[in-house]
């Protein structure tokens, strides 16, 4: 769930003028038949019907044909939406440039990802010296469909060889392939089974690599509980791999890395999505042990760095925003570290290059970024071109010459060079795209939650709009697992915004924006105040006339799903249309799939006391649809690969609000077959789905037509 790439790339295609909204009473649709069981749950002594259980069986044929049905009925559905096509051909218009990543350096040469415009996976390339780049890896080659994409890759350190992962029909579930860096060829039978996993490489002998046992039954819902780090010898049978970590002590999540000198081999270990164990083996020394740098789950910390036997540590232990530490590896224990970088009361994210440690700080949601050496003098605070969200500012001991990205909701990513040694920044590469961002504006406003508490939120728009209350808004939120949502250019996003719709995102409670404490106020017992939250937001853009309840869209994927449905069922008053993506609806199961069982620092789990199952029951989206209430239009959208949170969610989601939905609105389940949670969807199927995902939203919110065609067409 961490690790979600978040489905933030979304947005509505709206549009600027009028079309009654009340012209027509929609018409009521026939859902399929959906067969209830007689399943009951003791908890505490309170039983709880379970009808669709049989849902969560994904390998049966029921199942299967249930698929079909519905997606029988929203296709058909979708299909008579008048400007389905022409939003897809927007879309593909505006996708259709070409998309350069920040270079990395690797041995002899220099590497990029590419996208020529509308190709399914971005292609990796290379170069030497001043040669022309040429393509190393093509993903858009390892399927018919492009439903393979590439999972991860890890270079030696000479950069003679690479590992690199792929993932099948969007599976967590990868398999590595290792090779010759330099001739390209593949060295030896592919590594299998591996899930959740980093790649190490010692030296060039061989790779850490982590995964579970693979489960018994469905490996696409079964759970997978005890990871295990494992080391792959070049030359020997992946049967034969001894586990590294793990096999005595049950964690969840294992992750092994290897120090850029290659002299540590550093472990983190956890059992959910918040707080980590750490330790180190020395791997210049013959058959050394493993060394406890931090002993409990109380906190995160990592490595960033060593300088020989002193390692400098990132952590929130004693300090929510983080900080960075130093320590002699001899005795890496907390009570013998030194700070380095103080914490700020603003959240950092540390990297490192050249010698040098860049710490990008987070403020309200926005970056900041300083430049210090290694004893944590401050060299420059940087300037950055303008605000948003920077990444990169990494690179090697020996690269003076490093990169990084910026952008926002309304500037397309753009990659800077820069001098480690000068500071001087440059413009490296700016896409061409078909659109202007000097006709948009996107702005923070603070707004008040429920309990008093101030939420940042920005909101995006093109400049002239005027604020009646008649514009069509899309309100998108995540609200979970310490992940901050900064802003970030769209194409979708794009598309709305150009026809004159509004795009906010708030900062619920959950997130990481504002630290450890921020994150803690939207756990547990305290998961209502994202609610609250998301709620206050949509209450804001109401009062302030951006928006009404006619032309707001809730959107949020994964735990921004769980977020969408929590809240179209507390106030099925607030918003015209629903869309969560692959949500976690069923908070009473969630953890009994797959990796579901570490997310309980979140969310708690229905076994651990009445009073948990009690909270988790009164907000759980399969738990709370009412009979006789007339909900949001709604389009639940899964991926039938997805491994991550089981489709079995949306699918129970769905059934349910069929049966009880009360009214004309909508309530349709869209299924992506042969994908998974979200990371390599192909181009071309993503297209699709916001194609769909935008006609659905407008015809609902009641226009009939487009109003920019020469924009649509053009």
């Amino acid at each position: 769930m961490k690790n979600f790439v978040l489905i933030a790339l979304i947005g509505v295609f709206v549009i600027s003028c009028k079309n009654s909204n009340s012209e027509k009473t929609p018409e009521k649709l026939n859902y399929p038949t959906t067969k209830t069981v007689d399943t009951i749950t003791d908890y505490f002594g309170t039983k709880v019907k379970d009808a669709y259980r049989w849902l969560e069986d994904d390998m049966s044929e029921e199942t299967k044909n249930w698929v079909s049905s519905q997606n029988e009925v929203t296709f058909n559905y979708l299909s008579k939406i008048p400007y389905r096509e022409e939003l897809k051909e927007r879309l593909e218009k505006l996708w259709n440039y070409e998309k350069i990543g920040s270079p990395f350096k690797e041995g002899d040469y220099t590497y990029f990802y590419k996208n020529d415009g509308l190709q399914n996976q971005y292609v990796l390339y290379r170069f030497k010296d001043k040669e022309e780049p040429t393509v190393f890896l093509d993903p858009n080659t390892f399927s018919k469909d492009g439903t393979t994409s590439l999972g991860g890759l890890s270079f030696s350190k000479d950069g003679k060889k690479l590992a690199y992962a792929i993932s099948e029909g969007g599976s967590d579930w990868r398999k590595i392939i290792l090779m010759d860096a330099v001739s390209k060829e593949i060295l030896e039978d592919t590594i299998i089974d591996v899930k959740f996993s980093g790649m190490a490489w010692n030296g060039n002998e061989g790779i850490f690599y982590s995964s579970y046992e693979k489960p018994k039954g469905s490996e696409l819902s079964a759970k997978t509980d005890q990871h295990r780090l494992f080391y792959h010898k070049l030359g020997t049978a992946q049967k034969n791999d001894p586990i590294i970590f793990g096999d005595k002590v049950k964690r969840r999540y294992i992750n092994g890395s290897v120090t850029e000198d290659g002299k540590y081999l550093v472990i983190s270990a956890s059992q959910s999505t918040s707080g980590n164990e750490l330790y180190i083996k020395d791997l210049s020394k013959e058959n050394s042990k493993i060394v406890t740098v931090v002993n409990n789950f109380e906190n995160d910390t990592f490595v960033l760095d060593n300088i020989g036997e002193t390692l400098l540590l990132g952590t929130n232990l004693n300090a929510p925003n983080k900080r960075i530490v130093k320590v002699e590896a001899s005795k890496p224990t907390p009570e013998n570290w030194v700070d380095v970088i103080p914490e700020t009361k603003n959240v950092l994210s540390p990297s490192k290059a050249n010698g040098f440690i860049f710490t990008n700080y987070m403020v309200d949601a926005v970056s900041q970024v300083k430049q210090y050496d290694y004893n944590g003098k401050l060299i420059r605070e940087i300037e950055l071109p303008g605000v948003g969200t920077v990444g990169g500012f990494s690179g090697k001991k020996d690269e003076k010459l490093i990169y990084y990205s910026f952008s926002n909701y309304i500037n397309p990513g753009s990659i800077y060079s820069f001098q480690t040694v000068s500071g001087t920044s440059e413009l490296y590469k700016k896409p061409a795209i078909d659109f202007n961002s000097d006709n948009y504006e996107s702005h923070q406003v603070f707004y008040t939650s429920k309990d008093g508490t101030k939420i940042p939120m920005i909101i995006s728009y093109k400049k002239g709009t005027v604020l009646n209350g008649k514009n069509p808004t899309i309100l998108y939120g995540y609200g979970g697992f310490n992940i901050s949502l900064t802003p970030s250019f769209s194409i979708t996003n794009a598309v709305w915004m150009e026809q004159g719709g509004i795009y906010a995102v708030p900062n619920l409670r959950g997130g990481g924006e504002y630290g450890k404490a921020w994150h803690n106020a939207g756990i547990k017992m305290q998961k209502q105040n994202v609610f609250d939250d998301f709620i206050a937001a949509a209450e804001y853009l109401i009062a302030n006339k951006y928006t009404s309840s006619d032309y707001l869209a809730v959107r949020g994927g994964s735990n921004g799903g769980l977020l969408v449905g929590a809240t179209m069922l507390q106030r099925p008053d607030l918003m015209k249309v629903a869309l969560p993506a692959v949500g976690v609806m069923d908070m009473l199961r969630y953890h009994t799939f797959t990796a579901g069982a570490g997310w309980a620092y979140d969310y708690g789990t229905a076994d651990d006391s009445k009073e948990m199952f009690e909270y988790l029951k009164g907000y759980s989206p399969v738990h709370n649809i009412k009979e006789g209430v007339n909900y949001p239009a709604t389009l639940v959208t899964t991926g039938d690969h997805d491994d991550r949170v089981v489709p079995a969610h949306s699918f129970k989601f769905a059934a349910e609000l069929q049966a009880k939905h009360t009214g004309n609105n909508p309530t349709l389940i869209r299924i992506e077959t042969n994908a998974g949670h979200g990371a390599g969807t192909p181009v071309s199927k993503t297209i699709e789905q916001y194609a769909d995902i935008f006609g659905f939203t407008l015809h609902n919110m009641g226009y009939k037509d487009l109003p920019n065609k020469t924009k649509v067409k053009g």
